[in-house]
């Protein structure tokens, strides 16, 4: 299996290897920093124009929710997968967007939604019933309690919780480290 990531830096290498653990043995990046030329054992293979012509799997690996949102809607047309890597638990009933990853360590309990676009990244978890809208990210050992609603385009930092059955508006950044223990509307 073949896929295409957008994206060759830090957060594309991870990408790389989750695909690489599951299943795709043809991997290349797209990137619009022509002096890169390799992400990790990668080859860059041209810039995210390219992107159009691609046949197979395309991963968008930007870490911006915003140029993230862009790039999929842009080449809406193609197959976006979701990655999740082995090391994840994820419940059987989760359903989870296209073109989101699952990192190592990710906990997503049973009857949780999550968007298309989104990260959940190394050592996240987000407990039961948790709707989280299109393009979050929820970074590392970041925890969201049962029956919280995220809106689109929310960056949970590193470390943050998120109490029990809070609603979270769209286009916030939740900073790292911080506690979340009533709704955040606009």
């Amino acid at each position: 299996m073949k896929i295409t990531i957008i994206g060759a830096s830090g957060h594309g290498r991870v990408v790389a290897d989750v695909a690489h653990k599951v299943g795709y043995d043809e991997i290349e990046f797209l990137d619009d920093n022509a002096k890169t030329k390799f992400c990790g054992a990668w080859p860059v293979v041209g810039k995210s124009e390219l992107a159009a012509n691609v046949r197979n799997d395309l991963f968008i690996a930007i870490g911006n929710s915003k140029i993230r949102k862009l790039l999929m809607e842009r080449f809406a047309e193609k197959n976006f997968p979701v990655l999740i890597h082995p090391a994840a638990i994820v419940a059987e009933d989760v359903e989870i967007g296209a073109g989101s990853i699952v990192m190592a360590g990710a906990v997503i309990n049973p009857g949780a939604k999550i968007g298309r676009g989104c990260i959940v990244s190394i050592n996240a978890s987000i407990d039961h019933d948790c709707k989280l809208g299109d393009y979050v990210h929820a970074a590392v050992g970041s925890s969201v309690g049962g029956g919280v609603e995220i809106g689109d385009n929310v960056s949970i930092g590193t470390g943050a919780v998120i109490d029990h059955n809070l609603k979270i508006c769209a286009d916030c950044v939740i900073s790292a480290g911080a506690v979340v223990l009533e709704d955040n509307r606009k």
